[in-house]
């Protein structure tokens, strides 16, 4: 007992040392990955706590933040998510995640990215548009396992097939995502739930994306200088492949049950990227269980404090949001989340979740 309490307070130091490390790193590689709709966070009660979800999440969002966070799931679910976000931009998910006793939990997703209606195409000959339309949108199906390999350890994996849609052209790729959550017995106390708990994650680890498509096609005349029927040659732009916006997470939660009913949640998540600085995502959450009735939730946290970007000056800045377990029956619940970010000059986005629990 007392060897294995000595691994965990190293794993636990060495994560403080590298989020302390996190700060001094400068940043490198703005705008070199592809895909970027997979860095937008994904669900109300991950929102509204500033993206710290790496080590706290248990429940069908796992699929995005930590798929390892699934085998911690007590009951099956489904969700549905309805996300605007700036600039008209709009952002849905759909997913369904299965508790298999004795086996582990499988999850299945679908996250769709829409940039509004319906555009003009335009050229410099026809600036005022040529009469047709065109559309953009990414999607992302995924399908994940996670399981408990013992009491405190869980293990998870999602693979993705990632595809992006621009009028008549488009790219696709897959990827994979590992996650890990060990459930310590620091800061346990009477609750053996609001012991400390470090996750850990890496995302979008696959193939680079290439676009392709009709629109690339441009006729060409090879030698403009001499005559003949050069200028009916077909030619098509070559586009370079770009990789997929990876990301590794690291983090710690931990429980603290103030009495029987109530309980307060601390979670902070250190972010390494391969398109931007490193940075560090910090949440609370307070959970009011009323017998029989369910669950009542408030969230807060901050999004993106680094060396770069401090609280008054970082890009997302504060979150909130409330969510509701409603127990209809024994064994049946109705879950919804709502979550608010602001993206200063961009503007703000939200969240809306509807999910069932069986």
């Amino acid at each position: 007992m007392k060897k294995l309490l000595n691994i965990k307070f190293s794993i636990v130091l060495l994560i403080s040392l590298w989020i302390s490390q996190s700060f001094a790193l400068e940043p490198y590689r703005y705008g070199t990955t592809t895909a970027n709709f997979l860095e937008i966070g994904l669900g109300g009660s991950g929102n509204a706590m500033g993206d710290a979800q790496v080590a706290y999440t248990t429940d069908l969002m796992s699929i995005y933040w930590n798929p390892a966070g699934m085998a911690f799931m007590r009951q099956s679910e489904a969700k549905f998510i309805n996300q605007p976000y700036i600039a008209d931009i709009g952002m849905q998910f759909a997913g369904v995640g299965l508790v298999l006793p004795g086996i582990g939990t499988v999850g299945l997703g679908f996250t769709h990215l829409g940039y509004g209606d319906d555009m003009d195409v335009t050229t410099l000959e026809r600036p005022d548009g040529t009469g047709e339309k065109y559309s953009a949108s990414d999607n992302a199906f995924t399908i994940s396992f996670a399981r408990r390999l013992v009491q405190w350890f869980a293990f998870g994996a999602s693979a993705k097939y990632i595809n992006s849609n621009i009028w008549h052209s488009s790219g696709r790729a897959m990827a994979l995502d590992l996650g890990a959550i060990v459930h310590s017995d620091f800061f346990a106390g009477k609750y053996r739930e609001d012991g400390l708990k470090i996750g850990m994650s890496i995302s979008n680890y696959g193939t680079r994306m290439k676009f392709d498509g009709m629109d690339l096609l441009e006729p060409i005349d090879i030698s403009k200088d001499e005559g003949g029927n050069y200028s009916d040659v077909s030619g098509k732009y070559n586009l370079t492949a770009w990789e997929l916006p990876l990301l590794f997470r690291i983090g710690i939660s931990a429980h603290k049950h103030v009495t029987q009913y109530q309980r307060i949640t601390l979670a902070i998540d250190a972010l390494h990227p391969n398109n931007n600085h490193e940075y560090v995502n910090i949440g609370a959450e307070y959970k009011m269980t009323i017998p029989v009735a369910g669950d009542f939730f408030l969230r807060g946290g901050f999004k993106g404090i680094s060396e770069k970007e401090r609280m008054n000056s970082a890009v997302y800045g504060p979150t909130f949001g409330v969510g509701l377990i409603n127990t209809i029956t024994p064994g049946f619940a109705i879950k919804l989340d709502f979550a608010y970010r602001g993206y200063g000059i961009l503007g703000n986005s939200m969240s809306y979740n509807f999910g069932i629990m069986f």
